[in-house]
């Protein structure tokens, strides 16, 4: 109040206004006197209430409880989200590290040959003849024609043997928890090269056997599987395999035709290794270095020296540091190719065909038996062929038209060079029989083949084994025991696939003792090779019970 009637000024108010102000202040005084004396009076008279929180108190604890709670459930709420972050976060990371390790690892694999490429073959042909598997073990030799055996495992066993290796059973639970079909493969993959390298190598097999057994469309995964097992020498279950990746490729699967060529050199099956090479370069456009190298390695085993030289000339050309292609260039040299010589005349030349009617076919005239040369060969120094300039491009002419499927064509030129050459010349001869094979003109291809065996046959003993085989084709069992016996005599041990042929003939006519004895001798240079396949044991058994009962057997 002293603030207030300070602040008035008597010198600028007027005399009357002043005076009414005074009189309401007074009174305003009064007032508030009277009624501070009455609210002393009734405090006064009223009893003393029971001491009750204060609702402001209540409210204000009541705020604090509400914020407290509030605060520790959004604390926990936070760090729920944060950890479920950070989980997320590190699950991220662990995905983006596992499918970097799977790119890597993918990436890995195919670099050596055990992946599925996406440039095309043709651009990669370097790259690829450093990573197939016939180069890295080219001296193995396993046989494809057993049936696959399943080992039966010891669950004890297998338990020690894993309870001493901790890692394998981390990596299983690996697998296990694979969420993709790829990841699984892969890691089963890895699984195996655990296996070997522990001395598994038989549970490494079984385990491959079980991923090869599996129905889905995967033709790299089969690949993969495919040369995995070519490593560890299962050679049938890897020819499967790849067939396996092929077929579902339809056929067009250069990389695994060319690996399925190689096993199938290893095992002396010379023309199904030819088929699956050839099929490998014209699928590539005769761009596939490391197909044209393996596909001379076919030429050179069945004595066609001069096409085993074009195609590693061509595989060089292709892949000017292919190694393997070059020295076997080397060793080659010029023997046994076809020459021009310009001083060469093909002089009066008999009419075509003259040299192939007079041939004397060896199974029907002579009696060769397995010990014996062909009757009274003719060697035509089948290691220089030398030729006319002319007949020289129709030979080149009739080779380019086979590649190329135009085998009408190819028939015929090679005709043209055979009659040049008098009636007979010996690449044309055989080369016009691989023709007319594939043509099933079977009679055509046995007279070229014999006048190949009566003129040459101590020097290209592949003759033998292909009138062999069409013989047993056209059911003339005799005849066809006689060539293979032929083949043997003259390629020795190299090929003992021809063993397994002369056996199945033997049975087919009864002889089980003769099939029995090929088998025997089969077995025991496979396994002299340290490649003796399983299921030679059960063929040997079979034949000695087929044996037994045969003599058991009254003649009638």
């Amino acid at each position: 109040m002293k603030l207030l009637s300070s602040d008035i000024s008597p010198r600028i108010l007027p005399q009357r206004i002043l005076k009414a102000t005074a009189g309401k202040l007074v009174l305003l005084l009064l007032a508030v006197g009277l009624v501070v004396t009455l609210c002393d009076s009734a405090m006064s008279q009223e009893p003393s209430p029971t001491p009750q929180p204060s609702p402001g108190k209540n409210v204000a604890e009541k705020s604090v409880t509400e914020k407290s709670a509030t605060e520790k459930n959004t604390t926990q709420k936070s760090a729920t989200e944060k950890n479920a972050t950070e989980k997320n976060s590190a699950e991220k990371n662990a995905s983006e590290k596992s499918s970097a390790e799977k790119n890597a690892t993918e990436k890995n694999a195919s670099d050596k040959g055990t992946a599925e490429e996406n440039s095309t073959p043709a651009a990669t042909n370097q790259a690829r003849s450093r990573r197939i598997v016939t180069t890295e073990t080219p001296e193995r030799s396993e046989d494809i024609t057993r049936n696959r055996l399943e080992t039966k495992k010891d669950p004890t066993a297998a338990v020690d043997k894993t309870a001493a290796h901790p890692e394998l059973v981390a990596l299983r639970e690996e697998i296990e928890s694979a969420s993709t079909p790829q990841e699984k493969l892969r890691l089963r993959l890895s699984l195996v090269d655990q296996l070997v390298a522990a001395g598994r190598k038989q549970d490494a097999i079984n385990e491959l056997h079980s991923m090869a057994g599996e129905e889905q469309f995967d033709p790299p995964g089969f690949y993969n599987i495919a040369n995995a097992l070519a490593r560890l020498g299962d050679s049938e279950t890897a020819i499967t395999t790849y067939r396996k990746a092929i077929s579902q490729r339809n056929g067009r699967y250069s990389r695994a035709l060319n690996n399925l060529g190689v096993v199938l050199i290893r095992l002396g099956r010379w023309d199904e290794a030819y088929d699956a090479l050839f099929s490998a370069l014209q699928f590539e456009s005769f761009h596939y270095a490391e197909a044209s190298y393996n596909l001379g390695r076919v030429y050179a085993a069945r004595g066609q020296t001069d096409l085993a030289i074009r195609e590693w000339k061509r595989a060089v050309k292709v892949d000017p540091d292919h190694t393997a292609a070059a020295q076997a260039l080397a060793k080659a040299g010029v023997t046994g190719t076809v020459r021009v010589a310009s001083s060469y005349r093909a002089g009066k030349s008999q009419p075509a065909g003259t040299a192939m009617t007079s041939a004397r076919p060896i199974a029907k005239s002579t009696k060769a038996t397995s010990s014996s040369a062909p009757s009274n060969p003719q060697p035509s120094s089948p290691r220089d062929f030398t030729v006319d300039a002319e007949t020289y491009n129709l030979l080149q002419r009739a080779r380019n038209a086979r590649e190329h499927d135009r085998n009408e064509e190819a028939v015929q030129a090679f005709r043209l060079v055979i009659s040049r050459m008098g009636g007979y010349f010996l690449p044309a001869n055989l080369e016009l029989a691989y023709v007319l094979i594939t043509l099933k003109r079977n009679d055509e291809a046995m007279t070229s083949l014999q006048a190949v065996a009566d003129r040459d046959g101590s020097y290209y003993p592949i003759v033998y084994f292909h009138l062999g085989r069409l013989y047993e084709f056209k059911g003339e069992m005799e005849l066809a025991e006689r060539n293979y016996e032929q083949v043997i005599s003259l390629f020795g041990q190299n090929n003992p696939q021809f063993l397994l042929e002369l056996s199945r003939v033997r049975e087919k006519r009864g002889n089980f003792e003769g099939a029995l004895t090929s088998t025997e001798a089969y077995a025991k240079e496979m396994e002299r090779m340290g490649q003796k396949p399983d299921w030679t044991d059960a063929r040997v058994a079979y034949l000695r019970k087929r044996l037994a009962d045969s003599k058991a057997t009254p003649k009638k």
